[in-house]
């Protein structure tokens, strides 16, 4: 760990000088590069430093406890440094942990009503609109890719995309499926029902990462459609487009023109594939392994919204927040730290095993 410390502060300190030189001043692409590098490795380095004069003091410590005069409180600084080094020691250790390449992707994310018919509707809408105001609290941004809605303000099956820093780090833990526990608008009774509404999250995938033989796809057109009394296209402005090797389907009717709806359409087909060739390739990799925080089951129970006695529970953590308007104005940090921290520790579970 320490030599792996060492190096790392090596390299920071190559990366101060060689920024400064003029032949890399005069090459904008290698200077972002290398300001890149410098950035990540930036809090290692300081923290590394940090260490280095904690072991300093430790050893004056040391040499001052032989002394009659100051002996004793000596001991006591040297206890208390002990405790310091003891929590910089694993704040290091976390630091190490190799992150996520994927970090700082854009992510898709399709909601889609489950069990609950018009509740359920009314609560995936609800969703959408809880991300929508985490996105603008957390210097994110939100678009609507595709929406199918309801008259009374649901959404049956939406398509968005968040775009901004550490997007997919912050949004990946939220596939899964999320109940919610509440009198709905649409009953009469003042009974609590229970619905359902399912999230899956990709990584975007880039355009080089992933080419797409123009005969693996087919390509179907057709009158958008919506519901009742909204204007819709006269002109076959839909588009369903179908990978024929794996079966997967992608819609879009959002845009007027079809040209726009294809573009969109090939941008989520292409997150879609990538993400199942990563899935396919972690499967295989972690079959032994149970626990796996950050794994996006989709078919997992993740969250429930329990409104008629005001609190969230995270079901992969156990974790309890309170006051379930604050989450649906779109406070989930609470969640989205402790499932970041959780996913760290079992990576450093796996690096010991």
């Amino acid at each position: 760990m320490f030599r792996k410390l060492q190096a790392i502060r090596e390299r920071f300190e190559e990366l101060t000088v060689e920024m400064t030189q003029p032949e890399v001043a005069g090459d904008y692409a290698r200077l972002q590069a290398i300001i890149k590098e410098r950035v990540q490795l930036e809090p290692i380095a300081e923290g590394y430093a940090k260490y280095l004069e904690l072991q300093r003091h430790m050893e004056e410590a040391r040499e001052l406890t032989a002394d009659p005069d100051l002996g004793e409180e000596a001991q006591r600084e040297l206890s208390a440094l002990s405790q310091r080094e003891a929590a910089l020691t694993e704040e290091l250790k976390m630091m190490l942990i190799p992150s996520d390449p994927l970090d700082d992707r854009n992510v898709i994310m399709e909601i889609r009503a489950g069990v609950g018919g018009e509740e359920a509707a009314l609560f995936a809408g609800d969703l959408i609109r809880m991300y929508q105001k985490y996105c603008d609290r957390g210097g994110l941004t939100l678009s609507i890719l595709a929406l199918d809605d309801t008259e009374l303000g649901g959404a049956t099956d939406a398509m968005i995309l968040i775009s901004g820093p550490e997007a997919w780090a912050r949004m990946k833990f939220e596939s899964g499926v999320h109940c919610v526990k509440r009198v709905p608008v649409t009953e009469s009774g003042g009974r609590i029902h229970t619905s359902t509404a399912s999230v899956a999250v990709f990584p975007e995938a880039e355009e080089n990462e992933l080419v797409i033989a123009p005969e693996d796809i087919r390509i179907d057109v057709y009158h958008a459609s919506g519901h009742g009394g909204q204007g819709v296209n006269t002109t076959d402005s839909a588009v369903r487009m179908t990978h024929i090797p794996t079966g997967t389907v992608v819609t879009m009717q959002d845009e007027r023109s079809q040209l726009q709806n294809k573009a969109k359409a090939l941008r989520v087909l292409r997150s879609r594939l990538m993400d199942r060739q990563r899935e396919e390739a972690r499967a295989a990799q972690d079959a032994d392994r149970k626990n796996q925080i950050g794994g996006g089951d989709r078919s997992q129970r993740i969250r429930t919204y329990y409104y008629n006695h005001d609190y969230v529970v995270d079901h992969r953590l156990g974790l309890t927040v309170p006051r379930v308007q604050n989450t649906m104005n779109g406070d989930l940090d609470p969640f989205i730290q402790a499932l970041r921290l959780a996913e760290k520790t079992e990576k450093l579970r796996s690096l010991h095993e």
